[in-house]
């Protein structure tokens, strides 16, 4: 009744979420330290400390994060208490409840999620040198 090509049509796109994920810290897991990783990591239970990546961290809605990060994109939908720097992009998902600081040159916030605390937006490969001139010196 399907052939081949009937079935590669039907086929639904997996989200990042799912399709591509290296290490996950699950639900009810504890972690204190350093965390470096080159590809996707999600994270579901606690974490104390930094991480630091140029790829994709997922914070998923049962996590409870203190850390500094520092990554290429941040998907957030948990709790965070800390300094957030993306290179890329932060996606803020319902219901996350972030305390803290986010660099990042593009940001999107569903409805529902609580942020208290600082945006700076730059633009990608910005090194935040100001364009107006200096003050002359009397």
């Amino acid at each position: 009744m399907f052939g081949k090509k009937d079935k590669e049509m039907m086929r639904k796109e997996t989200p990042i979420e799912k399709s591509e994920i290296k290490a996950f810290l699950g639900p009810g897991s504890q972690f204190d330290g350093k965390l470096v990783f080159n590809e996707i990591v999600r994270l579901d239970g606690a974490f104390r400390g930094e991480v630091t990546s140029r790829d994709t961290l997922i914070v998923g809605e049962s996590a409870d994060i203190q850390a500094d990060v520092e990554v290429g994109t941040l998907i957030l939908s948990g709790r965070f208490r800390g300094n957030i720097k993306a290179s890329a992009r932060v996606e803020l998902r319902a219901p996350a409840d972030i305390d803290g600081s986010i660099e990042t040159p593009a940001l999107s916030i569903e409805d529902g999620v609580t942020l208290n605390g600082t945006v700076t937006m730059k633009r990608a490969g910005d090194t935040g040198s100001s364009s107006a001139p200096a003050a002359e010196k009397k």
